[in-house]
């Protein structure tokens, strides 16, 4: 009898990064018991001074754990977190649960799941949804890929790190939507560059411009966020252009697969690659509109922005998302 994860489980934590150190505290504020694990001995440090435990190596942390959490920035990351030398799977024992947190590939979640299955464990490909202003408070939506049976054990878990939390089917499933999502995402990063650069040069307050889009049909999830720090000028999203150009990579090979001749997604590919040329990798991802703006002259900053997001909604205890059928 497989026992649902509950505050008497202990979960381990790998990668604290912008995204994954929000989510793990997440975990911590609620009461679970945490192992942690990063290359950042700060970020560490930061956890432990909050009561968590830290762990030498991944095989150290699977040997204290009975849920495994990893969110890193790539699949060679993962790889390398589960498999490598003092890897998860040296130490994995039946029962034990691992969540891959990582935007990942289909594939290389497959085959890494493969060898948890292997050792009598329970893989889940588990990306997030929602910018991480609501991975702070434990507002984010989430996607879970496994068996049914595996799902309901962590469903508990998932509620506290989202609140919106949507069983997309068998392992690998999830990465296939959230880079679906990523992508979405990303074209409409690139035509609210365009309309915004465009109203400015034409004259249009930026300030009016914010709210004709907000209350119209052009509004949008990336429009009520993304807009407003590039509006404010510090373009700060916590999401880097080499990210966004993973996940559009990984949207590509998706579609190449199956034979789906994609026609925008290329153009964003060539746009993303030209501005991390241009202001780096890691510049945020908001700052590809430099390219307009360097293009025309024109500023597009206006008063009255947040420099970053903040989820102004109190936190609440998540649910599962139902599926439409028939």
């Amino acid at each position: 009898m497989t026992i649902p994860v509950s505050t008497a489980s202990t979960i381990g934590f790998v990668g604290l990064g912008n995204v994954g150190g929000k989510l793990a505290a997440s975990v911590q504020r609620n009461g679970f018991e945490l192992v942690v694990l990063d290359l950042d001995s700060d970020l560490v440090d930061e956890f432990v001074a909050r009561g968590a435990s830290s762990a030498a190596t991944p095989r150290d942390l699977a040997e204290r754990c009975d849920v495994v959490i990893t969110c890193l920035p790539n699949p060679a990351a993962s790889a390398l977190v589960v498999e490598g030398t003092d890897g998860l799977l040296s130490a994995w024992t039946p029962g034990m649960i691992w969540l891959e947190m990582s935007t990942t590939d289909e594939a290389e979640i497959t085959r890494l799941g493969t060898q948890v299955i292997a050792r009598g464990g329970e893989p889940v490909d588990c990306p997030v949804s929602g910018g991480c202003h609501r991975a702070a408070t434990g507002n984010i939506s989430i996607f879970a890929g496994c068996e049914r049976s595996t799902f309901e054990r962590i469903l508990p878990l998932l509620t506290v790190l989202g609140r919106r939390v949507l069983h997309t089917g068998p392992l690998g499933t999830a990465s296939v939507l959230k880079v679906a999502t990523n992508y979405l995402a990303t074209a409409n990063l690139v035509t609210l560059a365009e309309a915004l650069t465009t109203m400015s040069a034409a004259g249009i307050d930026l300030g009016t411009t914010y709210e004709a889009f907000r209350i119209s049909s052009g509004n949008s999830f990336v429009h009520e966020t993304e807009s407003q720090v590039i509006l404010n000028g510090s373009r700060d999203i916590s999401f880097t252009m080499d990210l966004v150009l993973k996940d559009i990579g990984l949207f590509q090979s998706i579609a190449d697969r199956v034979g789906v001749p994609l026609e925008m997604n290329p153009v964003l590919i060539d746009i993303f690659t030209d501005a991390a040329e241009r202001y780096g990798s890691r510049e945020w991802s908001p700052n590809v509109i430099r390219r307009l703006e360097d293009a025309t002259g024109v500023s597009v900053v206006a008063p009255g922005f947040p420099a970053e997001m903040i989820d102004d909604e109190p936190e609440e205890v998540g649910a599962e998302v139902p599926v439409r059928r028939g």
